[in-house]
This record gives C-alpha cells, sequence and structure tokens, in this order.
C-alpha cells in the first residue's frame, strides 16, 4: 500500500488534495474503488470515471480533478509513461518464495549470488553462474556454464540451455526456452531446395535424399534488460552464438532461428518467426505474425506492419507492410486496388457486352 504523496514523488510527478489518501492497486475508472488509482489518462477515460467511486486518479497535465468530484490526483505530462511506474510500485508479484526450495537440485559447482532464491524442483546444473537477486521459479532448468546476470526473474518452466550468457534484468515468462538446437540439416548432394533457392521455381534434376543434421555448437548471448514472452523459443547458433541485443523485448510465441543477430531495444510481438542468420539492427518493431526469410537483414528502425512477410533486405527507417512487404503507402493502395476488383470486372463485363452489340 501507498499513499497518494509516496506514489507521486516516487514517480516524480505532481500530485494535488489529500495527498495521505492510502492507493492498493490500479484500476480502470469504470472499475476503481475508494482505495483504487484510477487510471484516467486522457479525457476519454476520465468520462467513466463517474461509473466507479474512485478517490483518486492518473490524469493528464492541466485536468480538473475536483471537477470530476475526485478527493485527489497524481499529474502526468505522458500517462503512459508514468503507468509504467505504477504498474511497478503495484506489481505483487507471483508469491514465489524466498531461499532455495528443498526439492531443487543445484550442483555443487553452480555458483548463485546473494539473495537469489529458487523455486520447487528447479535444477540448476554444473558451472552456472546467476546473479545477486535473482529469482528462479518452480520447474525452471539452467544448463550447464549458463551465465545469468543480476535481478533477473524467471517465472515457471523456463529452460535455458548449456553456455548460455544473459545480462542484468533479464525476465522470462512461462515456457519461454533458450538454447534449443537450430533447424540446421544437409543432404549429400545439392538438394531440390537449394536449386529451387538458386533458379526461384525449378528443382532440377536434385533427387530425394535423406536430411543429415548439422549440430548447433554456438549458443544464446542475450544482454542486459531483455524480456522473453511465454513459449519463446531462441535456437543455438551453429558456430557463433546468436544474440539478442540489450533492452529488446520479445512476446509470446516469438521464434528466433539459429545465428539472428538482433539488436538493441527492438519490439518483436506475438508469433513473429526469424528464420536463421537473419540480421536485425536497432530500435526494429515487428508486428504480430511477421515472418522474415533467412539470410537478410532489415536495419535499424524499421516498423513492419502486423502479418508483414519479409523475404528481401528492409533499409534503415522504412516501414513495411504485406506479403511481400513493401513500404506501406504501396501496400494501403494495392489493398485498396484489390478491393475494387470486384467492380471492375463488372464493368469490362459490360463494355464486352457493348462492344459485342
Amino acid at each position: 500500500m501507498y499513499t497518494v504523496r509516496e506514489i507521486a514523488r516516487s514517480l516524480d510527478l505532481t500530485a494535488e488534495g489529500d495527498l495521505d489518501l492510502v492507493i492498493i492497486r490500479a484500476a480502470e475508472p469504470q472499475d476503481a474503488g475508494p482505495q483504487d488509482l484510477a487510471m484516467a489518462t486522457s479525457a476519454k477515460y476520465s468520462e467513466n470515471l463517474s461509473q466507479g467511486s474512485a478517490q483518486v486518479a492518473l490524469l493528464w497535465q492541466g485536468a480538473d480533478w475536483q471537477a470530476m468530484g475526485l478527493k485527489a490526483a497524481i499529474f502526468a505530462p505522458r500517462p503512459r509513461m508514468a503507468l509504467g511506474g505504477v504498474s511497478t510500485l503495484l506489481d505483487r508479484g507471483q508469491g514465489f518464495e524466498t531461499g532455495i526450495h528443498p526439492t531443487a537440485v543445484v550442483h555443487e559447482t553452480a555458483v548463485l549470488g546473494g539473495d537469489v532464491s529458487v523455486g520447487p524442483l528447479s535444477i540448476i546444473a554444473a558451472g552456472a553462474k546467476i546473479g545477486a537477486g535473482s529469482v528462479i521459479g518452480p520447474h525452471c532448468y539452467i544448463g550447464a556454464e549458463v551465465e545469468i546476470g543480476a535481478q533477473a526473474q524467471l517465472r515457471e518452466m523456463v529452460s535455458i540451455g548449456a553456455r548460455a550468457r544473459i545480462g542484468d534484468r533479464f525476465r522470462a515468462q512461462p515456457g519461454a526456452r533458450i538454447g534449443s538446437d537450430g533447424f540446421s540439416y544437409v543432404t549429400p548432394e545439392v538438394s531440390g531446395v537449394e536449386n529451387v533457392r538458386k533458379t526461384v521455381g525449378d528443382q532440377g534434376e536434385a533427387q530425394a535424399q535423406s536430411w543429415m543434421r548439422i549440430h548447433s555448437l554456438g549458443a544464446v548471448s542475450i544482454g542486459d534488460d531483455v524480456e522473453l514472452g511465454a513459449n519463446c523459443t531462441i535456437d543455438n547458433g551453429t558456430i557463433r552464438d546468436t544474440e539478442i541485443g540489450s533492452g529488446s523485448k520479445l512476446d509470446n510465441q516469438v521464434h528466433v532461428g539459429h545465428n539472428t543477430r538482433i539488436g538493441r531495444d527492438c519490439l518483436l510481438c506475438g508469433q513473429c518467426g526469424i528464420s536463421g542468420s537473419v540480421n536485425i539492427g536497432n530500435n526494429v518493431v515487428l508486428g504480430g505474425q511477421c515472418g522474415a526469410a533467412d539470410n537478410i537483414f532489415i536495419g535499424d528502425g524499421v516498423i513492419a506492419g502486423g502479418a508483414t512477410k519479409i523475404i528481401s533486405n528492409v533499409p534503415a527507417g522504412r516501414v513495411v507492410m504485406g506479403y511481400p512487404a513493401v513500404k506501406m503507402e504501396t501496400h494501403t493502395e494495392i489493398y485498396k486496388a484489390q478491393r475494387r476488383l470486384p467492380r471492375l470486372m463488372r464493368d469490362i463485363e459490360n463494355l464486352k457486352k457493348a462492344v459485342f452489340k
């Protein structure tokens, strides 16, 4: 629980009214009770305050809080940014116990920093190093010689393969998998797939063959402040490491193929699929269900709309959409033209009839 004064001071925001009111949780305006902080971050949301019984709200600067019937208000120049701070303060966590659970298996050569918690039935393998203040949830697996920095937060059933290196403040949601083997296979002779890549369609005279496995000798390297969503999967590199840059966030069910390099502060939304050996720059945003073909680069600051399929290089700063990916404005024109096709076909049929007559 925090007072209005404590919340405002913590977030370096201004507040007015009864600053000693106690806040227990954050809530939407229509659901907020007397001890809730109503997140009325714009005039649109503040219209719903009358449906609840909030006494305090997080508002935009200049809002008339008294006219809204509130007893106090916190003002933010960028309310959504303030929401991040509020959520940090009021997050009650997952209720994991502190210390090392009796059912956890920690190898005698593993090194755990101060105040590390290890949940029930988790395994920490030989030579692993875990930074101070980290929380390893239930049923997690930390492989041999893995290095994890300080203040990591691993939810239940996260697994990290051998020799992965992870920076500070790493966060992984349930079921995230780091360090699975790459999807790498080869045939004794040139395959139909290889011929198709060269000819863009012709398999040539390639014969059916069995696939031979290429082992993954690399691992995964992850920077600081990286977050992985539930059931996110990252493959080991074939020779060198697969890399995720500091500050990048990968949503649920994102897959990153072997040898791929993702830069700093990237956002990969749900169900994105990144093939092997893709080079993604810094501050790239890929909407949900985007896909990237192997061995291409995506430049700094690229934004791809949802379900975009990127099959060739994208220069820095471009906004793309569609399949195959094109400039967003081009895709919009294509979409408009597609919607006009039925009408155009009817017009053509009418013209044909007129001509024949």
